[in-house]
């Protein structure tokens, strides 16, 4: 089950990162047997951001690219799916231009760039995966004519161009990557968001969890628990200084009312003016039990109940 959870604050983590240099799908559908990509990213064609604020990843995502990252170590299976949905794609484009009768150039396909914490060497050397001169430790090339690399995230190395990347990685390599996240200025771009999606997966993780949930899981829980009320409190500065005119009170309230909006969004969807309105009316002492009654909401039906027995 917690795979599952992390698969998906994968795709939301990879999705929030690129999607100010490119049009992002997560997941995409491919044709054949409906193969599910998890990201599929083509950049804008003139970029206004600065994409090397992401290090590795933001040279990965210069050209067209899929990203398939692993919470465990990927199989000689999953790889050949990944190569397989590769060629489909390959393939869909290719009838597509062919429908509007034009060419495709090859750097308009994209490269698939697997993801996964480690791989042995048998499993390297079955896909003839080898090192570049001209590139990182970690990042294992497949035949040129596939344009598709398997990066083993804990080979790479331990420096900030690798950090956006060493995130998606596991035990002690992932919250190495979360000490400096959480030790970079709060202003320093993506900073904020990453840590309001590592919030978010340490809740899904803790209501998920079981009497199986892995160690691993259990460590990563406690972690993640304190970037909780770093959030909290970064909120609440943004809202003392959004009211400082209107007394210190007010701007508690505000930035109280500007975590929890923003939490209600990712944990049910984007919510109508009203329900804004309703949460927004509430004093700080009920903004703070529906901080910790959130946890537990799945449907914007739970937001509503809970609002009503509050009234």
């Amino acid at each position: 089950m917690t795979r599952f959870i992390h698969d998906q604050f994968a795709k939301d983590y990879l999705e929030e990162l690129l999607k100010p240099y490119g049009k992002v799908e997560a997941p995409s559908h491919v044709s054949g047997e409906i193969r599910e990509i998890d990201v599929l990213f083509t950049p804008f064609p003139e970029q206004k951001a600065d994409i090397t604020l992401l290090g590795l990843l933001g040279k990965l995502a210069t050209t067209p690219a899929i990203f398939e990252p692993f919470r465990n170590p990927a199989s000689t299976e999953e790889i050949c799916d990944c190569l397989l949905k590769l060629l489909e794609v390959r393939g869909a484009l290719k009838r597509e231009a062919k429908r509007n009768a034009t060419k495709i150039a090859e750097s308009n396909f994209p490269k698939l760039w697997i993801l996964t914490p480690t791989a042995s060497k048998k499993l390297l050397s079955g896909f003839h995966g080898t090192l570049a001169s001209d590139s990182l430790p970690g990042i294992y090339y497949l035949p040129e004519s596939l344009r598709a690399a398997i990066i083993v995230i804990h080979q790479l190395p331990t420096i900030s161009e690798t950090l956006w990347l060493r995130l998606l990685g596991r035990g002690t390599v992932q919250k190495r990557a979360i000490d400096e996240l959480a030790a970079l200025p709060s202003n320093q771009p993506y900073v904020k968001i990453t840590l309001e999606l590592l919030y978010n997966l340490q809740q899904n993780l803790r209501i998920n969890q079981s009497p199986e949930i892995e160690t691993e899981d259990r460590e990563l829980i406690m972690r993640l628990a304190p970037l909780y009320q770093q959030d909290r409190e970064l909120a609440r500065q943004e809202g003392l200084q959004e009211g400082l005119q209107q007394g210190e009170q007010r701007g508690l309230q505000q930035g109280e009312q500007l975590l929890i909006i923003r939490q209600l969004n990712r944990r049910i969807g984007e919510m109508d003016s009203s329900l804004i309105q309703q949460v927004q009316k509430l004093p700080v002492e009920q903004l703070e039990e529906l901080g910790e009654a959130l946890l537990d909401f799945t449907s914007v039906t739970d937001l509503q109940t809970w609002l009503q027995s509050v009234s």
